[in-house]
């Protein structure tokens, strides 16, 4: 266990959870399911038992240290890693795994997103436990497959070589496909969604990151001397802007020939839009999802989340979200809410406070 780390990423903004996951307040710091906690407290949490609470790491924008330290105050400042820039997953892995990597050869690491949803947390945690198994005795990089429920077009899809071992042979990976081909990856039952959860040995990731991602590495084995001391803010800052905009898949994931699955069934969405809280939420008898005071007549299918403090009356919807948020209403058809980015960067040009 003392060897067991946890990288968190909790930089993104969410923007299509807008106007609830705004620039200056995004929706991992938000209690998004009503229990009390925040999305990354909750993921924090979710790790009690696999590792160390010392051992939990956050990468996050610098503009976001605040917001971290108020919710996880048990974490100290060479916890919090803040990237000046946002360079996508690729750069912020690295970061955290050379710095990691510095203090503790031997270190097994799990990435997690801070903004998904895991409903049953004691199979999550079995899950990890067989990934980690995995990667302490060979020379894999393991990812979480979760076996799908429904054609869905919003996740990518990991295929995987059908055989009796637990820890599956990935043969290939596809972004986000059309409705045809989602079909045809169920049918196949060689598929399962990419959950975006990872678990290494730091040594099998740094020789990942150095054969696919050099410019990559050099830039991060350049930071040994400077991780852990007040040195090391200044040099990531120097060197962030060098570093390319990729994700790990892209990066690494899809070009390797050492990636394992690990087939998953936990309860797990990735919260991402609208349309994917309203599918794990609670409804009514009219299969409507609603948070505040609200008054409904005749309306069916629609996610409503609106302040308390303010009484709103809906007549006559159906399948439309409905939210409000710091001065920002939004209502929208649920099956266009691809739309939302392009409106986030029409209320961008209206007045940026309101992104």
């Amino acid at each position: 266990m003392q060897n067991t780390y946890v990288i968190i990423m909790a930089g993104g903004v969410g923007t299509r959870f807008w106007p609830f996951s705004r620039t200056n307040f995004p929706k991992q710091f938000h209690d998004v399911l009503g229990t009390g906690k925040s999305l990354l407290q909750q993921t924090a949490e979710r790790f009690e038992g696999i590792c160390p609470m010392e051992n939990i790491y956050i990468v996050t924008s610098s503009e976001y240290k605040d917001l971290v330290k108020a919710q996880l105050p048990l974490l100290t400042d060479d916890q919090i890693l803040l990237e000046p820039h946002r360079r996508n997953t690729a750069p912020c892995i690295a970061y955290a795994s050379y710095k990691i990597g510095s203090r503790n050869p031997d270190a097994n690491i799990i990435v997690a997103p801070a903004d998904h949803i895991i409903l049953k947390e004691e199979i999550f945690r079995d899950t990890i436990r067989v990934a980690l198994g995995a990667t302490h005795l060979n020379d894999v990089l393991v990812t979480l497959g979760i076996q799908p429920t429904r054609p869905d077009t919003g996740y990518g899809y990991i295929q995987y070589i059908p055989d009796k071992m637990t820890v599956k042979k990935v043969k290939t990976f596809t972004e986000k496909p059309h409705l045809e081909l989602a079909e045809q990856f169920l049918e196949s039952g060689e598929f399962v969604w990419n959950a975006g959860i990872f678990v290494w040995n730091v040594q099998t990731l740094k020789r990942a990151v150095k054969k696919y991602l050099p410019d990559i590495a050099e830039l991060f084995e350049e930071g040994e001397p400077h991780y852990y001391t007040p040195d090391e803010i200044p040099f990531i800052n120097k060197i962030y802007s060098h570093c390319g905009s990729i994700s790990i898949d892209n990066g690494i994931m899809e070009k390797a020939d050492n990636v394992h699955v690990v087939l998953s069934s936990f309860g797990w969405s990735d919260l991402g839009t609208w349309k994917s809280l309203y599918e794990i939420s609670e409804k009514d008898e009219n299969e409507n999802v609603v948070e505040g005071t609200v008054l409904l007549h005749g309306t069916r299918d629609c996610i409503v989340k609106t302040p308390k403090d303010k009484l709103v009356v809906i007549n006559g919807l159906e399948g439309f979200i409905v939210a409000e948020y710091d001065g920002v209403l939004l209502i929208c058809r649920k099956d266009e809410e691809q739309k939302v980015k392009e409106l986030v960067a029409e209320a961008k040009d209206v007045d940026g406070k309101y992104v």
